[in-house]
């Protein structure tokens, strides 16, 4: 995934903006996407600033994060199919994350 614009280019394109310069001339000038300027337009009127969004998930949460207990689990219960280990497992796990589980091992 790309990193976002950072907030003081975002800062002097919305001057740029502010000053009537037309976005296409802010277009060529900064070469970002009349759709970025347009959503930090918005931003900034429903919020006050223009910054990039933080604090979101990045990347996939893992159900199973404790490694040693998974694999004394599936040495336990290697026998049993993996509809069967999702009942076993302690917390809410998925039988997809079983088999991820599994694979990785």
């Amino acid at each position: 995934m790309p990193s976002p614009y950072s907030n003081d280019l975002r800062e002097k394109v919305l001057a740029a903006i502010h000053k009537g310069t037309q976005k296409s001339k802010v277009i060529e000038m900064f070469g970002v996407s009349r759709d970025s300027i347009d959503r930090w337009l918005k931003r900034r009127a429903a919020a006050g600033h223009a910054h990039a969004k933080s604090g979101y998930q990045k990347g996939h949460s893992h159900c199973i994060t404790d490694w040693t207990a998974f694999h004394a689990f599936a040495q336990k219960h290697g026998d049993k199919t993996q509809a069967e280990m999702v009942q076993l497992w302690p917390s809410k796990v998925s039988s997809r994350s079983i088999s991820r589980a599994l694979n990785t091992l």
